[in-house]
């Protein structure tokens, strides 16, 4: 068992498709800020090399917007690590649009469509309290 817990919450209106996406995009803000999370790469009996994976499972959850808003808040206030999408970024096109949309709302306004927390397993727990596991 792990001391830390990966973990994402999406907003459960979405179409499967920007679920997938959104997953994608969010985890990989975990990875490259925390380091420690990803184990080497993987190798087959070939000697083919593959690139490194997290090491410890992602766990991933579905609320309403009212509770993403409500664990985004409470995963900050925690000092949890926290990466965020929201609706806007459906219609970027690239990254820095991206962090123009994010910049460009208070954090009580954002129209979150999915968090990515990384921290103490309970101290996440706590913050997405009242989120079902997706489906």
């Amino acid at each position: 068992m792990f001391d830390t817990k990966i973990a994402v919450l999406l907003r459960d209106d979405l179409a499967v498709w920007q679920r997938l996406n959104v997953t994608a995009f969010l985890v990989s803000g975990i990875g490259t800020a925390r380091p420690e999370v990803v184990g080497e790469a993987y190798r087959d009996a070939d000697g083919t090399v593959y690139l490194s994976e997290f090491r410890q499972p992602v766990m991933v959850f579905e609320g309403s917007r009212e509770l993403l808003a409500a664990a985004r808040a409470k995963a900050v206030a925690r000092g949890l690590d926290v990466a965020v999408f929201t609706a806007d970024m459906f219609g970027t096109g690239n990254d820095a649009d991206n962090r123009a949309a994010v910049r460009a709302v208070r954090a009580d306004d954002l129209d979150l469509v999915g968090i990515a927390v990384y921290g103490p397993k309970n101290a996440v727990d706590k913050a997405f309290k009242g989120a079902s596991m997706h489906p």
